[in-house]
């Protein structure tokens, strides 16, 4: 698969040594979790904050549709060890009493859908704009992210994995207000923009720049400012990810103990997860993906046809179901590696 995000000619970095392999791969599962709404991968040395403070977030109870006829069949043979983790981005937090796991009632504003591969040599991450129309379970015809507000976490794995054929794994929950405490923890991140903009009393230039916590959190907020919206955020939001992973998996933040354990520190208020997200199941994942680097990492967005209006005059993101197949068949053999993505665009 082409990272249609990275772009023409643009290639990852060869890693620095390979004596650095397996904490690297520990590294990097935490910050593609604080990130992507996942904690973890810090084993080893790292093991007693990963257990003290990620086993402390939050946990969202009943995460999964109860009636288990009604959902994708699990993979079966090697690509049945493939995870498929739903990631839920809120920019409401407080509203619910301050908690993350009850979210009914609330609109989602950010939907990744996290694939790891059965060999743990990849990460397929593919957001869903917000606004993408589709039927909801029960419901009717909705945008996606009304999902969650209509029937909390288990309508919005039901209603995803209706999109994807595939089975939901894990879920997790991040408040948008952790990505501010990540990038401060890492002392900011180098963020490339691909558009200039102005947002929260901030100038964002084109190409890369180095931005703070309150910077980084008008970077992934910002909509308005862009002639496609949330086409646009949902790369800037990608394009933070990536940021944060790069610094993360620096010598710099490597060998430093206290600035990971800050790193877990910083988003573990803000985030919470379904209760077989453990700090066990997290950290065995890490030691399996040692070898994953930033450039293993390849983000898309689910096709679409651009924008339209819904019969009730709402502004909407029109699915491309056709295109959708490809990225179906992906997740449900397991061979995302072999779907070319599109840049989407607003039509």
């Amino acid at each position: 698969m082409t990272d249609i995000f990275s772009g023409p000619g643009l290639k990852p970095k060869p890693a620095r040594t390979r004596a650095s392999k397996r904490k690297r791969g520990r590294i990097a599962l935490i910050a593609i979790g604080a990130v992507l709404l996942l904690v973890g991968g810090i084993v080893g040395v790292y093991a007693w904050t990963l257990s003290s403070t990620f086993d402390g977030t939050e946990k969202i109870a009943g995460a999964f549709p109860t009636d288990d006829s009604r959902r994708p069949l699990a993979l079966t043979g090697d690509a049945g060890e493939a995870q498929n983790i739903l990631l839920l981005g809120s920019d409401t937090h407080g509203s619910n009493n301050g908690s993350l796991a009850d979210m009914k009632g609330q609109r989602s504003d950010t939907i990744m859908i996290a694939h790891i591969p059965a060999d743990r040599k990849n990460i397929y991450v593919m957001s869903i704009l917000r606004d993408s129309w589709l039927d909801i379970p029960g419901r009717g015809q909705a945008k996606i992210n009304a999902a969650l507000a209509y029937g909390g976490v288990p309508l919005a794995v039901e209603t995803i994995e209706g999109v994807l054929g595939a089975r939901i794994d894990h879920v997790a929950i991040v408040d948008f207000t952790g990505f501010k405490g990540i990038t401060d923890a890492l002392g900011g991140v180098d963020i490339d923009s691909q558009v200039p903009f102005k947002a929260g009393g901030h100038q964002f230039s084109q190409g890369v720049q180095h931005v703070d916590g309150e910077q980084a959190l008008s970077f992934v907020r910002e909509r308005k400012s862009f002639n496609d919206g949330d086409f646009q955020r949902a790369r800037n939001q990608q394009a933070f990810i990536k940021a944060v992973l790069t610094k993360t998996l620096s010598a710099e933040t490597l060998t430093n103990p206290g600035k990971i354990s800050g790193l877990v520190g910083a988003v573990a208020p803000f985030l919470a997860v379904d209760q077989g997200l453990t700090s066990g199941y997290v950290a065995s994942l890490g030691v399996e993906m040692r070898d994953v680097r930033v450039g293993n990492v390849t983000f898309f967005t689910m096709p679409t046809l651009g924008t339209g209006t819904s019969p009730d005059g709402q502004s909407i993101v029109n699915i491309d179901w056709e295109e959708l197949k490809a990225v179906q068949k992906g997740f449900q053999t397991d061979t995302l590696d072999t779907y070319e993505p599109k840049v989407q665009t607003i039509g």
